[in-house]
């Protein structure tokens, strides 16, 4: 069958059954082969089997055949891009069949081995996440995935610019709603104070905090946390990423990308659970990601898949004492 001479319309109206009945499918495996998972969390289970069998129906076009066939179109949150569409992607460019790659603006610099990667899309959405031509979206059960390898971001944007007497060490923080409430991981003005006091003689710390201006939204209000100018008062030793933005010496194409050759030329982190401990962990080295709650705890996230991003060391603190406690042992 020639899917491209089927009417567009009728071709959703084909995949919407296919999930629908998949979906049925992966949902009784469940309840018989994982009965005492919580029921909260099932359908991200019933998700992973999904996600698998759909690759199955590509085996020719991606073993046998191998053109340049596959169009990843990718329109979720910033985390699950860089956990899942951005190494499919990576996966198959490495294999032949990669065509063309679309996401948000600034992303072109995360896709730089994409020759045709298109800005298209204007606001990141939970909906968008459920893309199940991916080999996982969101939480899983199985994260030995197929058709997914870790893109080196830290040798693409390795520079000579960034660089200082004592080693980086980026305090990636965020200050926003959090699943339709307000914050919940983030790290307070007490603990900065802790955090950077204890670190600052050791090394060059850098401060990132991006702004709504910086990054696509995602439907969640970025509050004020009045930290900068207290900062900047009590610990001027501190840089701030968007103060070297503004000089951006790199000349970055965007904030994204100038994030990136920041990242790059570092091996120590500590950021916030979602997207800014997913990006972090990109870059090797030590991160230590702060995580109150959220499904991650349950699927142990930490532990299976954000080492497979770079190979960096991850540690998981769900409260202030334990960041407190992991920095002494970590840094």
């Amino acid at each position: 069958m020639v899917f491209t001479k089927i009417p567009a319309p009728f071709l959703s109206l084909m995949r919407n059954n296919e999930y629908k009945l998949l979906k049925k499918i992966a949902s009784l495996v469940v309840r018989v082969r994982y009965p005492k998972t919580p029921e909260a969390y099932r359908y991200y289970l019933r998700d992973t089997i999904v996600c698998k069998l759909i690759q199955k129906k590509y085996f020719v076009a991606d073993y046998i055949r191998k053109r340049a066939y596959k169009n990843i179109d990718y329109r979720g949150e910033f985390a699950n891009e860089l956990q899942f569409a951005l190494p499919h992607a990576y996966w198959h460019y490495k294999n032949g069949t990669l065509h063309s790659t679309s996401s948000f603006p600034g992303t072109k610099d995360l896709y730089f081995f994409s020759e045709n990667h298109s800005e298209k899309h204007t606001e990141r959405t939970n909906d968008g996440n459920y893309n199940f031509d991916l080999p996982r979206i969101l939480y899983s059960q199985d994260y030995n995935i197929g058709k997914w390898l870790p893109v080196p971001l830290k040798d693409q944007y390795r520079n000579d610019v960034y660089q200082y007497e004592k080693p980086i060490l980026i305090i990636a923080n965020k200050y926003n709603t959090e699943w339709d409430g307000p914050p919940v991981s983030f790290f307070s003005i007490k603990l900065l104070d802790i955090m950077i006091s204890q670190l600052k003689h050791q090394y060059q710390i850098i401060y990132n905090r991006p702004q709504a201006k910086d990054i696509v939204n995602d439907n969640s209000i970025i509050y004020e946390l009045g930290e900068t100018e207290w900062l900047k008062a009590k610990h001027p030793e501190v840089l701030h990423m968007s103060d070297l933005y503004t000089a951006n010496k790199i000349k970055a194409n965007h904030f994204n990308h100038f994030q990136l050759c920041v990242y790059a030329n570092c091996a120590h982190f500590i950021s916030i659970h979602g997207g800014t401990a997913t990006l972090a962990s990109y870059f090797g080295g030590k991160n230590l990601i702060y995580s109150k709650q959220g499904p991650e705890h349950y699927f142990k996230c930490y532990a299976k898949l954000y080492p497979q991003f770079s190979g960096a060391e991850i540690q998981h603190a769900k409260t202030e004492d334990e960041v407190v406690a992991c920095i002494t042992k970590m840094f």
